[in-house]
């Protein structure tokens, strides 16, 4: 054997122990080769089993809370400018189909400081058009663009959120995509694989996680009426009434607080569990520095007021501020160390912009997935030996060739998806399957080729290598063809779509080195030493 069929040979060599470590590594029993199996080999919700969620995405949240944040910001700058006004509020859209009817109201505002008051919004408020409603009032609506902006970073941040909270729980083969064909939807699709009770899955998604402290103005009231009654059957001007997170035994209890926050999880820079008096367990927190500025200035202005700390819209408490708070707190109340631990990982992964709602919920069992995969096996094995027989018969020794590279590149194929940490789906699968005939596919090209030169009075050598360099462009074309058009797949499709993607262009990566690199050793050690070869089994 020369040199280059040594250089080629420790090439495959290497190339197949590389793979059988990516798949097993290096086990010391038969326990531990099994268990690498399932670990490096990662099974996707269809042939696992687990939970499939689909959530919707209330994305008027979002609206609402981009208009406070203005609204704020809006009172400080008419402030600086000397632009009086009544009053300053929003419209409350409660439903999807409503969000882009955002739109904040300006009243009472002088005749005279109209001219002011547009251009302030015209300069700074670009996301916002101005119109009048009389001589005093006047209504800001939101730009289409704008709109639409806000909508897709709503749904892009919730999937972030959301898979930054699982991620955090140790289920990485979980994915989460947008579902449906337009952003107007607002749905996203969840799948855990290995998850059969989801109960805890769910209330840790489906927590918005969005801590507020507002500035209190009473309470606490038995009921809304009790507090409304308080104030003359009205709430106070920009307030609103929140609910008591307290126990069923503690009985009801209302706050009328500020419309809008003091500060919001938005600004928190940290959050942990903790141990506090008597050893029970809360969840502690720490501001980035804008904020600990901000709430410093406020909380030394307030001192003997109480301040609501308020989580997904319910007052978790209301303690009263007994001195300067500026860049970290604590969040009493907590069951357990689980409870505190969940809420400081949903703090700490971000409060979702909006609240999400289940539109479905579906549970796999395993048994379907074994069902699958043992159909799946049963469909390649049986194809693999029909393709290998009918090869054997039609090509004689050569079949042999071809059987080898076919056995290397499901090896390839599988290392590769372990490696790159690929989810193998049912279509996944599927595509292993198809790659059987297109490995197949290449080495009859070549064969056929070679077969062509040999009956053209080529010898052996010179038809093999003619063969493999006639058929290798032919070869690629294909093969390029179809990762395109994988590509496309991947782009458009949804999970199992993907997985069917990325299953095939890896297997036609690995399937060019095996047809032409592995199968032309073969034919290189077999010619090899041999002066004059008078025939090619083929």
């Amino acid at each position: 054997m020369d040199k280059n069929l040594r250089i080629k040979a420790l090439v495959i060599l290497a190339t197949v122990l590389i793979s059988i470590y990516g798949i097993i590594g290096l086990p010391k029993s038969k326990d531990e080769l099994a268990n690498n199996w399932k670990k490096n080999i990662r099974l996707g919700l269809d042939l696992r089993g687990g939970s499939h969620l689909v959530l919707q995405v209330q994305v008027q949240d979002a609206f609402k809370a981009e208009a406070d944040a203005d609204i704020e910001r809006l009172k400080e700058d008419m402030g600086k400018a000397n632009i009086t006004f009544g009053g300053l509020e929003r419209n409350d859209p409660s439903s999807l189909a409503d969000a882009d009817k955002i739109e904040i109201q300006i009243k009472g505002v002088p005749v005279d400081k109209a001219a002011s008051l547009r251009t302030l919004v015209s300069e700074k408020y670009d996301a916002w058009v101005f119109g009048s409603v009389n001589s005093s009032d006047y209504r800001l609506t939101m730009k289409p663009t704008k709109s639409l902006e806000l909508r897709r970073d709503t749904l892009a941040r919730s999937m972030a959120t959301i898979e930054s909270r699982i991620n955090g729980l140790g289920l990485a083969e979980s994915t989460v995509q947008q579902r449906g064909r337009s952003d107007a939807e607002s749905e996203l699709l969840v799948q855990l694989p290995g998850v059969d009770d989801p109960a805890r899955i769910k209330q840790i998604l489906g927590t918005a996680a969005l801590l507020e402290w507002y500035d209190v103005k009473d309470g606490p009231f038995a009921t809304p009426e009790q507090a409304r009654m308080n104030f003359g059957n009205a709430l106070p001007l920009n307030s609103k009434l929140l609910r008591s997170a307290a126990s069923a035994d503690a009985g009801e209890a209302w706050y009328v607080v500020s419309r809008a926050p003091v500060i919001t999880g938005r600004d928190l820079r940290n959050a942990r569990p903790q141990q506090g008096e008597l050893g029970k367990w809360e969840t502690g927190f720490t501001l980035n520095q804008e904020a600990a500025k901000r709430f410093g200035r406020y909380t030394e202005t307030h001192i003997n007021k109480r301040l609501a700390i308020v989580l997904d819209g319910q007052v978790k408490s209301a303690p009263t501020i007994q001195a300067r708070i500026e860049d970290s707190g604590r969040i009493t109340g907590a069951r357990d160390q689980q409870d505190a631990s969940d809420l400081s990982l949903m703090l700490r992964s971000g409060s979702l912009p909006a609240s999400v709602t289940y539109l479905e919920e579906r549970t796999v069992g395993p048994s379907l997935g074994a069902d699958s995969i043992q159909q799946g096996l049963v469909s390649g094995v049986v194809g693999l030996i029909a393709v290998v027989l009918v090869m054997l018969v039609y090509y004689k020794r050569s079949g042999i060739n071809a059987t080898i590279a076919l056995v290397l590149n499901a090896l390839i194929l599988i290392a590769a998806l372990a490696y790159f940490e690929a989810v193998l789906t049912l279509p996944g699968i599927a595509g292993i399957i198809l790659l059987i005939g297109m490995a197949v596919d290449s080495n009859v090209l070549i064969f056929e080729r070679i077969r062509e030169e040999l009956r053209s009075g080529k010898g052996v050598v010179a038809a093999i290598d003619a063969g493999f360099s006639k058929a290798f462009l032919t070869i690629i074309d294909t093969h390029v063809t179809t990762v395109v058009s994988c590509a496309f797949l991947f782009i458009f499709g949804s999970g199992p779509v993907k997985g069917f993607a990325v299953s095939l262009v890896i297997g036609l990566v690995a399937n060019v080195f095996t047809s032409v690199f592995i199968s032309r050793f073969i034919f290189d050690w077999e010619t090899s030493g041999k002066k004059q070869l008078a025939e090619l089994s083929i």
